[in-house]
């Protein structure tokens, strides 16, 4: 049997800690398949290309392999879902958003016939396009491979 991992906690605590925390914290991922990014923009667009490329550039999905950028593409909306409150736009309602994310996969069922699963964690500000009237946020999202 394969060892469980609880994913989605792996990517909200990796999506949250700042660089520091993230140094004592990384000696404990040496096994776990991880990325993480920052994005900040108006345009929800670019918020999914930012993750879909570093999931790329990190290998944690194969670009040849419809069914694994499908799965992230989910994880991902699911997580800008929790970012958004439900509203899944950014700039059309003048708003922005400065995120950090991170993209975790792994298994996260001992029976090995559940497969591989991926999660993506948002964790940053939303709010008007003016600095300092934006307010904390986070999303998570999860979906299997």
């Amino acid at each position: 049997m394969s060892q469980k991992i609880a994913i989605g906690k792996i990517a909200v605590l990796l999506a949250t800690l700042t660089e520091d925390e993230m140094e004592a914290f990384s000696r404990s991922l040496q096994d776990i398949k991880y990325c993480q990014g920052k994005v900040g923009s108006m345009n929800m667009q670019k918020v999914i290309a930012a993750v879909e490329t570093a999931a790329k550039r990190h290998g944690l999905i194969h670009e040849s392999q419809y069914r694994e950028t499908h799965a992230l593409y989910h994880a991902i909306i699911e997580g800008i879902e929790g970012v958004t409150r439900g509203q899944t736009a950014i700039g059309e309602i003048s708003r922005t958003v400065g995120l950090r994310f991170a993209i975790v996969r792994g298994t996260p069922y001992t029976n090995e016939e559940e497969g591989e699963w991926i999660a993506v964690a948002f964790y940053g500000t939303i709010g008007a396009p003016i600095k300092g009237l934006e307010h904390e946020t986070i999303g998570l999202g999860i979906n299997h491979i």
